[in-house]
């Protein structure tokens, strides 16, 4: 059942895109994006796209603040959208189209943009899919085994924490699959299925926007630079056919085989021998009645024992290892986590008169980013380079919430040099350090960003974003940015901005 979106505490009036430019409404639902461009049609009409409509299983009140964004969008927008972009298959990009699907429903959208790697028709895209599929059965396995253990290790209970942060991107609250909310926004569209794209392509040509040209960078067809997540060129075999997924799999059906006559060929014992660790915990009594395998237990390796024991004696819980074995459920949930980021729909947006670039790279992380460099694109008597369109970037919605491998230096901040770059991170560095993201956004980053900019930044958790008075600390115009607008939540949500929208020339 949708939930009744609240009234906000104060109507603000947008104002309509500039003749040569465009208007972007950022929603400051922070660890999440929704993006609602409005462009100037030749007849003066709006033109609109919606970016990703989502937020993070962990925000709390989530689902009402999303219902919230979704009746603004409407309000705004009439309920017509040209193109919907969905950049990739992450919770807190598509969430709101299953959550909000009964608002949702009415819209009239006329075209939905995704990426070849949600396309079941490709077939790379199709082994993509398989290893997802095994990497998520295998993390919610490990999940909820360790969710269920006592005396977990440091970093045992630190690789429990991280599984749940990375499958909160792939399930909502009440356990709902990403796919349904992404297939969700497919339906949406008015025509038969989803427009996919890949770089490389020519650049894309809107009828209505004659001024508009929308160049392609991004997910990668190359494999490798899918599953690259650090600087240092670590590679994982993002799309072999999963073996840490297959080994977890496999470690967890023989822990857990419920058939009485379930042969382990890797045992070295009959199954008939021994106690199960589970039961001897518990202070069973194993196979032999002479022999309290409980009480040894607990002395050796499961501790702590009674004061009155030795200090020898006192706590043989270092000992313990019975829950090391999933320990490579960390490496598999970095997998699939930069995978999938690395998979996002890279769009740059060209004005043909003015040259200037807005960049949407999604959540495209370290891997993506590389791939750029040898993409080119034949445009009249010239050839256009994806260091050209960094270059005359004068718009960068920042990749993956600022994080720390989001957004190279070489490949990234040091090719994007025009003097009015403006930027907008969407992020709310209370929420990422709750869920144990550590630095969101990344020091180094916004250090960069402040440089890049002279100050013009703009974040979703900005403080005076709460305040229907506050503005930011720069002054418009200035740079790309001609003015900015924005509107408080409803003090129901929480302290906060509902949206920030600029006007870009």
């Amino acid at each position: 059942m949708s939930r009744k979106p609240a009234t906000r505490t104060r109507p603000a009036k947008a104002a309509a895109a500039p003749a040569a430019g465009v208007t972007v409404r950022h929603y400051c639902q922070g660890i999440g994006d929704c993006h609602l461009l409005t462009f100037r049609k030749a007849d003066g009409k709006p033109f609109r796209m919606l970016i990703d409509c989502g937020i993070h299983v962990s925000i709390a009140g989530g689902p009402a603040l999303i219902a919230d964004i979704v009746a603004d969008i409407r309000k705004e927008t009439g309920g017509k959208i040209d193109i919907l972009v969905v950049t990739h298959e992450h919770w807190d990009h598509v969430s709101g189209f299953l959550t909000a699907k009964d608002l949702f429903k009415d819209f009239a959208v006329g075209d939905v943009w995704m990426a070849w790697t949600e396309n079941p028709a490709d077939a790379e895209a199709a082994e993509l899919d398989k290893f997802k599929g095994q990497a998520i059965a295998a993390l919610q396995g490990v999940g909820q085994k360790l969710d269920a253990m006592q005396g977990l290790s440091s970093y045992m209970a630190s690789v429990r924490d991280g599984l749940q942060s990375v499958l909160g991107f792939q399930f909502g609250a009440a356990g709902e699959r990403v796919r349904s909310a992404r297939d969700a926004a497919a339906r949406l569209s008015q025509k038969p299925s989803p427009t996919y794209f890949e770089p490389g392509a020519p650049p894309v040509t809107i009828d209505a926007l004659p001024n508009l040209r929308v160049y392609v960078l991004g997910p990668p067809r190359d494999k490798a630079a899918l599953r690259l997540e650090e600087k240092a060129s670590e590679m994982f075999p993002l799309a072999s056919g999963g073996p840490f997924a297959r080994a977890l799999m496999s470690g967890l059906k023989m822990n857990e085989a419920a058939d009485a006559g379930y042969v382990d060929e890797l045992s070295p014992f009959e199954r008939n021998v021994g106690t199960p660790l589970s039961a001897a915990l518990k202070g069973d009594k194993g196979s032999d009645p002479a022999i309290d395998i409980g009480a040894y237990v607990r002395k050796h390796y499961a501790g702590p024992v009674s004061a009155a024991a030795s200090m020898e004696d006192r706590d043989q819980s270092w000992r313990r290892i019975d829950a090391d074995w999933m320990g490579i459920a960390a490496d598999l949930a970095l997998q699939l986590d930069r995978g999938v980021n690395n998979t996002s729909l890279v769009l740059a947006f060209e004005f043909i008169d003015s040259g200037r670039v807005l960049l949407f790279p999604g959540d495209a992380q370290i891997g993506s980013w590389l791939s750029w460099k040898d993409l080119k694109w034949p445009v009249g008597q010239g050839t256009v380079t994806s260091a050209d369109l960094l270059a005359r970037t004068v718009y960068l919605k920042v990749a993956h919430h600022g994080s720390q491998n989001a957004t190279p230096q070489k490949q990234g901040f040091d090719l994007l040099t025009s003097t009015d770059l403006s930027a907008f991170i969407p992020t709310n560095k209370v929420d990422a350090v709750k869920v144990h993201w550590g630095e969101m956004p990344y020091d180094g980053i916004l250090t960069a960003l402040e440089a890049k900019t002279k100050g013009r930044v703009i974040r979703a958790d900005d403080p005076w974003l709460a305040d229907e008075n506050g503005k930011p600390a720069f002054a418009a115009p200035s740079g790309s940015i001609q003015a900015v607008r924005s509107a408080p939540r409803d003090a129901a949500r929480g302290p906060g901005g509902l949206w920030v929208e600029v006007d870009l020339a």
